[in-house]
C-alpha cells in the first residue's frame, strides 16, 4: 500500500537541537510516523525543558547534552546513541542560529560563529552518522535550509552565507553517498510562527504586513505545516529524491510580490 511508504515505523532518528520549535514539531510528526526519536541540545537546562515536553505531549524521547560544533562530543554521542538506543536511520540538521547585525559591524567572531553552528554541526553530525548508514544499507539525512539558501536580505550576511552553503553540502552529500542508498535533502521553511516571531505579527506591524503581501498563500506557516514534508523526506516514499531541497515557505520564492494598491 503506498501509505506504508511513508511510515517511520521501526526508525530511529536524531534530531538536532530539538527541545521546541520547528526540531519539536519534526520529532512529533516522526513520532507519529512510528520513529523512535532522539534528540540534542546544548545545556542540560534545554535537555531537561525538551524531555518535559515531549513527555507531556506523550512521546518518548531520549535526550542528550552535545554541542554539535564540537566533533569529538558528537562521535561520542553517536557511539553512546548506537549502544543505548540503536543505529540512526534518520538524522535531522536542525540546531542553527542567527545573529541580524549590518554586514560592516558584524565582527569575523561573530560571522564564523554563525557558520560554526548552521554549517560546520551539519557536516560533523553528517559524517558522524554516514559510516553506520552505509554498514545498514540505507539512511536519510535531512537538513533545514532557509529561504535564506536562496535569497540575500539585509542584517543576515553570516545565516544566508551558512545556509546557502547547507544547501550544496546538502547536494555534496547526495553526490558523494547517494549509491549507498543515503538520501540526504533539504527542507527550507518559509517564515514560521514561533515564540520569536509573535512580536512580528501582530496586525498593523509593518513587517507582518511585508510577510503577507510577500507570501501567495497570505498567511504565515506554522510547525504542522513542516510535519508533513519533513515525514516524506524521511520515509521510504522519497527513495528516489535526493539533493533537493523542499521549500515550504507558502509560494514567497515563486512570487515576486503584489503590486502596491
Amino acid at each position: 500500500m503506498i501509505l506504508d511508504t511513508f511510515s517511520l515505523k521501526g526508525k530511529i532518528a536524531w534530531i538536532t537541537g530539538a527541545s521546541y520549535g520547528i526540531g519539536f514539531a519534526i520529532a512529533t510528526a516522526y513520532h507519529q510516523a512510528g520513529a523512535t526519536i532522539v534528540f540534542n541540545d546544548i545545556n542540560q537546562e534545554l535537555v531537561n525543558k525538551g524531555l518535559a515536553a515531549y513527555e507531556e505531549a506523550g512521546i518518548p524521547a531520549h535526550g542528550y547534552v552535545c554541542d554539535v560544533t564540537d566533533e569529538d562530543a558528537v562521535l561520542a554521542l553517536v557511539k553512546r546513541i548506537e549502544a543505548e538506543v540503536g543505529v540512526i536511520d534518520i538524522l535531522v540538521n536542525n540546531a542553527g542560529i542567527i545573529r541580524r547585525i549590518p554586514m560592516c559591524e558584524m565582527s569575523a567572531a561573530e560571522f564564523r560563529k554563525v557558520i560554526d553552528v548552521d554549517l560546520n554541526a551539519p557536516f560533523i553530525c553528517s559524517k558522524a552518522v554516514i559510516p553506520s548508514m552505509i554498514k545498514k544499507g540505507h539512511g536519510k539525512i535531512i537538513n533545514i535550509c532557509s529561504m535564506m539558501s536562496e535569497l540575500g536580505r539585509e542584517t543576515v550576511s553570516a545565516y544566508a552565507s551558512a545556509k546557502g552553503g547547507l544547501k550544496m553540502l546538502t547536494r555534496n552529500i547526495c553526490a558523494e553517498y547517494g549509491e549507498y542508498n543515503i538520501q540526504c535533502n533539504g527542507i527550507g521553511p518559509g517564515y514560521i510562527e514561533t515564540p520569536q516571531t509573535a512580536p512580528l505579527r501582530v496586525e498593523g506591524h509593518p513587517f507582518n504586513n511585508f510577510i503577507i503581501g510577500k507570501t501567495p498563500a497570505a498567511r504565515w506557516g506554522t510547525t504542522n505545516d513542516l510535519m508533513g514534508p519533513a515525514v516524506f523526506l524521511a520515509s521510504d516514499a522519497s527513495n528516489f529524491v535526493n539533493g533537493h531541497v523542499l521549500y515550504v515557505d507558502g509560494g514567497i520564492l515563486a512570487s515576486i510580490g503584489k503590486q502596491p494598491k
